[in-house]
């Protein structure tokens, strides 16, 4: 079965979807079957979790310096000053993901509405 198989319009969402999963659950179900008597304080452990923090760092410095679409329309300081506000918002919040997100985005939406 292909992408072009089928000539319903929602067999491409199908077919986007089921592929998506099967690329990413595998490797999950993978990581939990493999990770489970892996110790928190493990050197392997500590490599993953610090591979994966760089990762997600990593994405958030391209979003902010690199942006693309709506992003890419407001200027470099809201977009830095966005993230730090939101950073502090998240250390003084009891390091909530959520209130750090929050902030950030009320922050650059603001910034948008007012046309930075």
């Amino acid at each position: 079965m292909t992408y072009v198989s089928l000539d319903a319009w929602w067999w491409p969402f199908v077919f986007i979807l089921f592929a998506g999963w099967l690329a990413t659950d595998i490797w999950r179900f993978a990581g939990v079957l493999l990770g489970r008597k892996l110790s928190d304080t493990s050197d392997a452990f500590i490599l993953v979790r610090s591979v994966a923090t760089a990762l997600v760092a990593a994405v958030i410095a391209r979003l902010i310096l690199f942006p693309s679409g709506a992003l890419g329309e407001t200027t470099l300081l809201l977009r830095v000053g966005a993230a730090a506000i939101g950073f502090l918002a998240f250390m003084a919040g009891g390091q909530r993901i959520g209130v750090g997100v929050g902030v950030s985005l009320v922050v650059l939406l603001g910034g948008m509405a007012a046309g930075y």
